[in-house]
């Protein structure tokens, strides 16, 4: 009905003068007034009461005539003070047209001392909560979340929710209020109930105040996280409200994964970049101890071997009877140059892995062990051969560690096709204590596992053997 402006309590105790009177007022009402502790002003008429009113605000104006009512009661400077009509007799008719004229109350004469603060107090108060109830009013309105009160005493349901909760859960208000079926704990996300519960048990036993994030179910069945605050306040008859506000933070909680998805594969990319760079200088030590090999070993044979065949060549001429034995012990030599180059062709790429796959050389790694080793499962299917060549040094090294660590008696392995992915395992019954430190053997598995997207775990409590366990990617 009036259109009046918006002002806090917080402005109304500190800065307004409390009362105000308009018009040809009994003169013994200010110091009945005065006497009760009240500061007041008082304005001829209305046109002065609402100069005075634009200067300093106030809670309770007592107003005779009914003209001054008529002019203050739409003027936005009377704010949210409460008016009091002195009218001239009790009755219906009087009353009536007090109010209908914008009078909040009224006070007929003639009138007590007694009344007359009795109609002020409650006049006082009603102003501070009609201010309280607008300043409430505008929060929820403006405030980027839905405030609430809930009745725990009485299965959650709600006795109070601002607009905001249908842009947030998209159920309009009315669903929510006094409803058993509709409250907030029956949207808040199945996986999350539980928790909720518990925070709100914890704040119960503390000082009552929480703060607790959580998915709720959407009216449309979209999952949206939200940030409760809120407080449990205890009232008359064991009754216990929760009161707070609720705000959508989807936006922020998918920022802060998507930072923490980037951070993730920044990371990885620098992981991969430093264990690239160790594949390279392993790979350079590696070729270094080929070349040194084939020089000291299988180089320095063959020459060997070629001023033989000249000594055999003159020995034929010579003495063509003792060149039979002489051309055995260069048959000789020369299939054990041959098996030498087949032990380093074997270190820097297996013939068999190549010609018939994964499945016949891990056999062949597991025939030559120098402990039992039982295959237990092999892909029976040919796989990229970037995933086939990475899983047989996997079983190569992790073997070759058995061999020369772990003291076993007996060693399993195991590789399986798993959700687009190769599983491979070997387990030994040994003493255990293996770790992928950097420059063993194992770390060097990790980074060419980690050079296709796979990942390497190694599993080794003391005196339980040891289990190593590389996931290695089919596709993507």
């Amino acid at each position: 009905m009036n259109n009046r402006a918006v002002t806090g309590p917080g402005y109304l105790r500190r800065h307004e003068s409390a009362l105000l009177l308009v018009g040809s007022i009994e003169p013994e009402v200010q110091p009945w007034l005065r006497g009760a502790g009240y500061e007041y002003r008082v304005a001829a008429t209305a046109k002065a009461a609402l100069k005075a009113l634009a200067d300093n605000p106030a809670q309770l104006i007592l107003v005779e005539g009914r003209s001054s009512l008529e002019a203050l009661r739409d003027d936005a400077r009377l704010g949210e003070a409460w008016l009091l009509a002195i009218t001239e007799r009790e009755d219906s008719k009087t009353a009536v047209a007090a109010l209908h004229a914008g009078a909040d109350d009224y006070l007929p004469r003639p009138f007590s001392r007694t009344e007359l603060l009795a109609r002020t107090r409650a006049g006082v108060r009603a102003a501070q909560q009609r201010s309280d109830d607008t300043l409430l009013r505008a929060l929820m309105v403006n405030v980027p979340g839905a405030i609430y009160r809930s009745a725990w005493h009485a299965g959650h349901t709600l006795a109070l929710i601002s607009d905001e909760i249908e842009r947030i859960s998209g159920y309009p208000p009315e669903n929510f209020i006094a409803s058993a079926k509709r409250t907030l704990m029956s949207i808040v996300h199945p996986d999350d109930h539980e928790r909720v519960m518990k925070e709100v048990a914890r704040a119960g036993k503390e000082d009552g105040a929480f703060v607790v994030e959580y998915r709720i179910l959407r009216a449309d069945g979209d999952v949206r996280w939200v940030l409760d605050r809120g407080q449990l306040v205890r009232g008359p008859g064991g009754r216990l409200w929760m009161d707070g506000a609720i705000f959508d933070i989807t936006d922020r909680r998918e920022a802060e994964e998507a930072l923490r998805r980037r951070e993730v594969e920044e990371a990885r990319t620098a992981e991969l970049l430093a264990s690239r760079g160790r594949i390279v200088e392993a790979a350079d030590a590696a070729r270094r101890k080929i070349e040194r090999d084939l020089h000291d070993g299988a180089q320095q044979r063959l020459v060997t071997l070629a001023l033989d065949v000249r000594v055999a060549r003159a020995r034929i001429k010579r003495e063509p009877e003792s060149a039979g034995p002489f051309l055995d012990r260069l048959g000789d030599e020369l299939s054990q140059a041959s098996a030498e180059l087949r032990e380093l062709a074997r270190g820097i790429h297996p013939a068999v892995l190549t010609d018939r796959g994964l499945a016949p050389a891990i056999e062949t790694l597991a025939a030559r062990a120098s402990v039992p080793v039982e295959v237990v499962a092999l892909p029976a299917e040919r796989l990229p051969a970037v995933a086939e060549a990475t899983a047989y040094f996997t079983v190569s090294e992790a073997l070759t560690n058995v061999a020369k660590y772990a003291h076993a008696t007996h060693a399993t392995v195991r590789l399986a096709n798993e959700a687009d992915s190769l599983v491979i395992e070997v387990q030994d019954d040994g003493i255990g204590g293996a770790q992928a430190s950097t420059g063993s053997g194992l770390s060097g598995l990790a980074d060419r596992v980690g050079a296709i997207d796979g990942s390497l775990s190694v599993t080794s409590p003391a005196g339980e053997g040891t289990l190593v366990r590389a996931v290695l990617p089919l596709h993507g």
